[in-house]
């Protein structure tokens, strides 16, 4: 009995196999034959002759590859193994990501307590991206790019991940853009390719000397070289200002980039003469004058001669107020008709007001150290103000001075030491301008 048994057993099994060679077999003959039938009447034999190569045997037959290629594509199906990209939503966690990619709790759990960089993780805010590669239900990879120069790459390692940082370099390229004033110098910053960033920042570098929202005429001019980083071959921003040029009125105007062995930085005349100051002229970006210095103005609201000792910058609700100087905050609150008024004290001899304010910078109190250019405040309509606007005060040894007009203390200058070093460096900027510059003309009189 058991002996019929097992020979039943050994022929179905035989027959199993016989059925799976025919179904092979079959499988193979039909694809040749739908390739034999898609050939070109013309690429078929007219008749039996010998090869004009060398016989490869069967393997070199492309009906036997392809038939192959079939059969094993039919008894093997490789996993999915894709990158899956994530963008993480507001108040989103790596917890709740794994869970919306199906992976267990164990594999996030795992991760976190790796240490290191992969501490980032329980960190990501909205907007970072996350790269997953899933196989068979679990993760085997993670990448996550949290700055440019530096990706967090996590692999499986046996039954646990293992975690390492991958640092890029970034190319650094010359670029350079010129234009002259038409309009404004957003607007025709961007018509010579520049970004907002750029443009602030080069009204920043300027802005000791220059108030760009008066002193600009039709027909100034400016030029500017600057870095652009690329990585990988792919340009992902532009860098810093190298040297830079503004023709205001006349006077020209020029700034060379020079970072001491500290890593800071600033911006030097090319005869290393510091372009910085103990103030800027005016606290507030590209805002327009809408009331002046002016001892015998007519108050709009009180209907009285009454001298304006400062001055009024148009400008929407919320728009930032930059400090002008560094200094220590004296007073911070509400006081007559500037309604909301921050008081800045700068040493011993200088003081500024700004006034009408929405509201003041988070944490801002009475005795805090601020520091040039930094947000103080936002503009507003509070205390006696008919429209939205900052009031701007002045004031030397407590007497108002015209913010426009007063002659404002330069910064320290470059170290003596270091001047030769600098100009030396200097040196190819300025000429890039200038050569620069002839270009732009040579274009523009053709």
């Amino acid at each position: 009995m058991s002996q019929n048994y097992s020979l039943a057993v050994e022929a179905s099994a035989s027959s199993k196999r016989r059925i799976a060679l025919i179904g092979a077999f079959l499988m193979v003959s039909t694809v040749a034959l739908l390739y034999s039938r898609s050939e070109p009447a013309s690429a078929l034999p007219i008749q039996a002759s010998k090869p004009a190569i060398p016989n490869l045997g069967p393997i070199a037959s492309p009906r036997m590859d392809i038939g192959q290629n079939v059969v094993a594509a039919a008894l093997t199906t490789p996993e999915a193994n894709d990158w899956t990209k994530i963008i993480v939503a507001p108040r989103q966690s790596l917890s709740n990501i794994f869970e919306s990619q199906g992976l267990p709790a164990d594999n996030w759990m795992q991760i976190t307590r790796l240490g290191g960089d992969s501490t980032r993780l329980q960190r990501i805010r909205a907007g970072d991206q996350l790269n997953l590669k899933i196989t068979s239900g679990q993760l085997a990879e993670l990448s996550y790019a949290y700055d440019e120069t530096h990706t967090l790459s996590i692999r499986r390692k046996g039954a646990g991940f293992e975690a390492a940082t991958i640092t890029a370099t970034l190319e650094r390229r010359n670029n350079e853009s010129a234009g002259v004033i038409r309009s404004s110098l957003f607007a025709d910053g961007h018509k010579a390719g520049l970004s907002d960033r750029m443009i602030l920042e080069f009204a920043d570098i300027f802005g000791y000397d220059i108030d760009f929202a008066q002193d600009l005429q039709e027909g100034d001019r400016f030029a500017v070289i600057f870095d652009q980083l690329y990585k990988e071959g792919k340009k992902i921003r532009e860098g810093d200002i190298l040297a830079a040029e503004f023709v205001n009125q006349g006077h020209v105007y020029r700034a060379v980039r020079y970072v001491d062995g500290e890593g800071r930085s600033s911006y030097y005349t090319p005869d290393g003469q510091s372009l910085r100051r103990a103030f800027i002229r005016t606290p507030v970006d590209f805002a327009r004058i809408s009331s002046g210095f002016n001892l015998r103005r007519f108050h709009p609201i009180l209907n009285v001669i009454r001298a304006h000792k400062g001055v009024d910058y148009a400008a929407a609700i919320g728009t930032p107020v930059h400090a002008t100087g560094d200094g220590k905050v004296e007073f911070v609150g509400v006081k007559g008709g500037y309604g909301n008024v921050l008081i800045i004290q700068h040493g011993s001899q200088y003081e500024t007001v700004y006034g009408h304010l929405s509201r003041f910078q988070t944490g801002l109190r009475v005795g805090a150290r601020v520091r040039q250019g930094q947000t103080v405040a936002y503009v507003g309509r509070t205390g006696l103000a008919t429209a939205p606007h900052l009031h701007y005060e002045f004031r030397v040894n407590g007497v108002h001075q015209n913010p426009v007009t007063v002659p404002l203390p330069r910064s320290i200058p470059l170290n003596p030491q270091l001047v030769a070093q600098f100009r030396a460096q200097a040196r190819p900027l300025v000429a890039k301008i200038e050569a620069l510059n002839n270009r732009r003309f040579a274009s523009l009189s053709r």
